[in-house]
């Protein structure tokens, strides 16, 4: 028997993701030079992952 697709380990997953975590948006901000350091991470505006 072969192993469901669903169950083979997470290193195998490499789809791409479309949302980001709070920490990752504001390392992408920052980055980008959106975002400087004392300001709120509330109501961070939408950003696309770098492809």
């Amino acid at each position: 028997m072969s192993q469901h697709r669903s169950l083979k380990g997470t290193s195998t997953i490499t789809a791409k993701r479309n949302v980001l975590k709070r920490f990752e948006r504001v390392e992408l901000l920052k980055k980008r030079g959106q975002f400087k350091e004392g300001q709120k991470v509330i109501g961070l505006p939408k950003t696309k992952p770098d492809a």
